[in-house]
């Protein structure tokens, strides 16, 4: 029996899925996904992404009939024993940017077709691949505003989405294990995360469209604000596949091609600048994209690390997002911005820190847009934030959440404060903590360090830094 193998990765759906209806056109599909053996100095997925993709992997095998066979190891070695077991014709899958797959897919593309079979890969995942997009000099872009505006928006426009292709699926019963033998889900997570999400294609493409009817109309301003429901919250499902950002960019442009459509598509071309950066700076998880900053003077100061972890830095802003976090495995963005600015400023602790919490902790951790989003707010990315604008969090609050909604939410300790004193306590008197029932340093702890003190202390440390150059 003729088989097609369709080696499922980060495009955990069926419709606009380019590989998958090429490997369809070839008869019959054996559809596999390998949680891969990875190697040295390769971040493995962190807790709450392995929590997500044990339910992603169980809604795609639902909408495959029962037909996704499950591997772990090296997909060489288990490609290599399908091709022998099966009379396989072909091997397609979408194309992953994290550098050592690129590495790795091109030595495997190499010894499957010494083999005699067809090997096929496809962009699945972003909307212009970044070998395509160039400066005039052949140069990689630098800046997002002329990346996008210059770079993509003047190059082709991103393809059509696909509709699903029929699967005629086979499934390997002899050498596959089972979803659960994976060793993926987690009951810790799953009592902790479950409630607020809907994972797979299906719900994907619901959120979408209750994006679109809710959020869309006031997106450009709302987005800021937490508490509203003006985010997508399609960063998880973008990140595995349920939903491809083709799908997202003609719908968008088609219903609001307006200020609100066409700043969705610029976030979209933010998704698209990080692996920009990613391709070009393999490190970029790692090392400090300007150079300047392997001067910094970073603190050392593990307790105040914790207290940051745990949403316990007495700043409420900032603990509202971490506890967000730790609740949901998610956070806001505009949050993400202020816990960020804090952790690197007014703590000036090392970005990586951060990098690597979120990166176990976030259902949507997606190695690019995490580690090019944490350099950005540190300043040493690419059209960084410069290092000197410190956020303030009170100001903050006081601006994105108005009425205390989502303080309140993620600190319901601080849930009877009045306004005027919710996004800093330690100014409010003795009194109106007791008719709150709050008492600081107890039920809420205060301020780990005094914000404007520690934001003149970071200022000091950007000048250090430049003198050591």
């Amino acid at each position: 029996m003729a088989l097609a193998i369709h080696w499922f990765r980060q495009d955990l759906r069926v419709a606009d899925n380019p590989a998958l209806a090429a490997a369809a056109k070839h008869g019959r599909v054996l559809p596999i996904y390998i949680l891969e053996e990875l190697p040295d100095g390769a971040p493995s997925p962190g807790a709450a992404s392995r929590w997500w993709l044990h339910h992603s992997l169980a809604a795609l095998n639902k909408a495959l009939g029962g037909a996704l066979s499950f591997y772990r190891g090296n997909p060489a070695a288990i490609l290599a024993g399908l091709i022998a077991r099966y009379d396989v014709q072909a091997v397609c899958w979408t194309r992953c940017y994290e550098p050592w797959r690129i590495a790795r897919d091109k030595g495997l593309k190499a010894e499957l077709r010494a083999k005699g079979v067809q090997v096929e890969t496809h962009n699945g995942s972003l909307l212009w691949e970044p070998w395509t997009i160039k400066k005039p000099d052949g140069a990689p872009y630098k800046v997002f505003t002329p990346f996008y505006r210059k770079g993509c928006l003047q190059t082709d426009a991103p393809r059509a989405p696909l509709p699903a292709p029929p699967v005629d699926g086979f499934q390997d019963k002899t050498g596959a294990q089972s979803l659960q033998q994976l060793g993926l889900a987690s009951a810790d997570w799953d009592k902790r995360l479950a409630p607020h999400w809907q994972i797979g294609e299906d719900a994907a493409h619901q959120r979408f469209q209750h994006f679109l009817q809710e959020g869309l109309p006031h997106y450009k301003d709302g987005r800021n604000f937490p508490a509203q429901p003006h985010v997508s919250r399609l960063s998880p499902h973008l990140h595995f596949g349920e939903i491809s950002p083709h799908h997202l960019w003609h719908a968008v442009r088609a219903i609001a091609p307006d200020r609100e459509g066409a700043h969705f598509c610029s976030e979209l071309g933010w998704r698209e600048f990080s692996y920009y950066l990613l391709f070009h700076n393999p490190d970029l998880p790692t090392k400090n994209l300007q150079p300047q900053f392997d001067h910094f003077p970073w603190a050392e100061d593990d307790a105040a690390l914790v207290a940051w972890q745990k949403g316990q830095t007495g700043i409420p802003m900032v603990d509202a997002g971490m506890r967000e976090l730790r609740a949901t495995g998610y956070m806001h963005n505009r949050v993400r911005m202020i816990a960020g600015s804090f952790l690197v400023k007014n703590l000036r602790l090392d970005w990586r820190h951060g990098e690597r919490w979120f990166w176990q902790h976030l259902v949507d951790a997606d190695l690019a847009n995490n580690s090019a989003s944490w350099q950005w707010v540190a300043g040493c990315g690419a059209d960084a934030a410069p290092y000197f604008r410190i956020f303030n969090p009170v100001v903050q609050g006081q601006k994105f959440d108005p009425d205390g909604a989502y303080v309140r939410r993620f600190v319901p300790e601080l849930a009877a404060l009045p306004n005027k004193y919710l996004f800093s306590p330690w100014e409010a008197p003795a009194q109106v903590l007791r008719q709150a029932n709050i008492q600081l340093g107890a039920t809420y702890p205060h301020p780990i360090v005094d914000l404007q003190i520690s934001r003149q202390k970071a200022l000091d440390a950007l000048r250090f830094m430049k003198e050591q150059i």
